[in-house]
């Protein structure tokens, strides 16, 4: 064992002889390791979701270097999450990990390896998505920081690497190169003294205004820290890399941008060509707060947005701001507005977190709606009338000048109870928006991104765990996925009423959570001529083939739809050509 105590030797003897303990006393756990050399990259921590918090601590030299929450495995291991050592090995100093508030005999600890994807560790994951992207392991929220650059697509998120529950918020990061297979790219950023890293968004600063030099891309994120008075103190601060995103360097003079107000996050920064300078749109609590900058350090503020607008039934979180064209409309071609989204939760239509957006005009200080009567009175716009669609935000510099967006795929009603292990939460499929008329008003219209088309693989007869249905429409119609078992899911359309609903009730493994069984309807601001329908294992998505309708619900069937019934209607089937991404 070299160096490392017999402590070590001692949990994996605790594991190798039974799954967990017959009698546990309430104290610290005394299990501890010293490592002077590396002697293994990762140290492989288990995980039991329903144990209550400890914490795994690093410790060198009397400094406490990193601390994270992890339910320990105490009666049984639910999965395995690492610990990554390297930084604290290279450091040259003898240092501990230690665990607290976990109780003695519990199963602390269970091997190092150089690998930290060791086959011992995984699980079958039967819901885990095959072209949606996912974390490796450990849970997942918001997308952040996203931008396109060189042919690829960064993707930032909310991340917790040390359970499959939310906490310890980190930036995960994955980059694509045609928005369907994912490569992990690991943390981008981790809690500092300022605390964990929520929210924020990512530009490139071609002219190197903030001074971390020329092309630098520059992240701006909300840190949250909690207080001996409960609550949160959250502040705004940056981040830069040189290298195209792959590392990034704090910023020295952190934070850039405080408030005294609760709720203060998710900076959401663009270059503004109207006013020469940067303009960033931040959500407090239940308005939305514009600034102006310079340089990306020195903040003004501009204006406020949103009192009595639209739905206020939640915290209003994950703001976007950007300028859309006017398609396939009786209004000319080339007709632009601009468009604010606004996260919140709860106020869904259907329950917990949606995604409502406003259409109106920008001039680089004021964001101003087109008629506030569509918005009073507790009147939304939703972007997506599902139940699973949440925290939608959109690429900085995605090429054509497209509008290119992703959502979290979840609902805080039950993000924290859906039945995946090892991981939890998916994205969205990615989503191109514009603007289409109907009744004299501008609506945001959302189609799958081009990508997916690309990601057409052969047609197929019955429906396969990861396919794209595409129905032909004749006027109203129904279409049912089903298995074996009986489970199915129904998308009804009717052509009078102009709606489209998607009935999950019956499709699969619903009573973790009471708020999970639904019928999710839309309004279709007109005929609906053609379905998109995209199935992943725990997912459907279907579009209105012109973009004026989205419904994004998850859905955990016992085993794969393998069955489909169209009425009103002619089906096409591709299989979803996928690379997933590695447990």
């Amino acid at each position: 064992m070299n160096a490392f105590r017999m402590t070590i030797a001692a949990a994996a003897m605790a594991w190798s002889v039974a799954a967990g303990c017959q009698t546990l006393t309430p104290q610290a756990c005394e299990q501890t390791i010293v490592t002077p050399k590396a002697q293994g990259r990762y140290l492989w921590l288990p995980i039991q979701d329903s144990a209550p918090e400890g914490k795994v601590q690093v410790i060198s030299k009397g400094m406490l270097l990193t601390e994270q929450n992890v339910r320990m495995a105490r009666e049984h291991v639910d999965y395995y999450v690492a610990l990554d050592l390297l930084p604290y090995q290279q450091r040259g100093d003898i240092f501990k990990v230690c665990v607290q508030n976990v109780p003695t005999g519990s199963i602390c600890f269970s091997k190092l390896a150089q690998n930290d994807n060791a086959a011992y560790a995984l699980i079958d994951e039967t819901f885990r998505p095959l072209y949606h992207h996912t974390p490796r392991r450990g849970w997942m929220n918001d997308p952040n920081g996203m931008f396109y650059s060189d042919g690829t697509w960064h993707l930032f998120y909310q991340y917790n690497p040390y359970g499959s529950l939310w906490g310890n918020m980190h930036w995960g990061h994955s980059t694509s190169t045609d928005l369907v297979s994912w490569k992990d790219e690991g943390v981008a950023l981790a809690s500092d003294a300022w605390g964990t890293m929520f929210s924020g968004s990512c530009v490139i600063d071609t002219a190197g205004t903030a001074g971390f030099g020329r092309g630098a891309v520059v992240a701006m994120y909300t840190v949250s820290r909690p207080t001996p008075f409960g609550g949160d103190v959250q502040a705004q601060a940056l981040a830069y890399s040189t290298d195209g995103g792959r590392t990034f360097t704090k910023y020295e003079g952190n934070p850039v941008l405080t408030a005294e107000d609760k709720d203060f996050r998710d900076p959401n920064m663009f270059w503004n060509e109207d006013i020469h300078a940067w303009s960033l749109i931040l959500a407090v609590g239940q308005e939305m707060r514009i600034y102006s900058s310079p340089n990306l350090k020195d903040w003004k503020e501009e204006s406020r947005f949103g009192q009595g607008l639209c739905c206020h039934d939640g915290v209003w979180e994950c703001p976007d701001l950007f300028p859309l064209t006017v398609v396939d409309s009786k209004l000319s071609n080339g007709q632009s507005a601009w468009v604010l989204l606004c996260n919140i939760n709860p106020g869904g239509p259907f329950g917990g977190s949606a995604t409502q957006y406003f259409v109106g005009s920008f001039d680089g200080h004021r964001f101003t709606v087109d008629d506030e009567s569509r918005y009073t009175d507790g009147k939304a716009l939703w972007m997506d009338y599902g139940k699973d669609h949440y925290a939608t935000v959109s690429f900085w510099g995605a090429p054509q000048g497209r509008r290119t967006v992703m959502a979290w795929m979840s609902n805080w009603q039950y993000a924290n109870e859906v039945p995946t292990r090892q991981f939890r939460s998916a994205n969205s499929i990615a989503r191109d928006l514009g603007l289409f008329e109907d009744g004299g008003n501008l609506y945001v219209s959302v189609k799958p991104a081009p990508e997916l088309m690309a990601a057409r693989g052969r047609k197929v007869k019955q429906p396969t765990e990861a396919c794209e249905v595409v129905v032909d429409l004749k006027g109203s119609a129904t279409v049912t996925l089903a298995n074996a078992r009986g489970e199915h899911v129904t998308l009804t359309y009717d052509d009078k009423a102009r709606t489209l609903a998607m009935d999950r009730t019956q499709s699969g493994a619903t009573g973790f959570s009471e708020a999970f069984p639904c019928t999710t309807t839309a309004p279709t601001h007109g005929r609906i001529r053609q379905l998109r329908i995209f199935i992943d294992r725990c997912s459907i998505e279907a579009f209105d083939a012109e973009g004026r309708v989205a419904m994004t619900n998850l859905v955990f069937p016992t085993e794969p739809y393998s069955a489909i019934t169209v009425k009103g209607g002619k089906a096409t089937l591709w299989e979803v050509k996928t690379s997933p991404q590695a447990p």
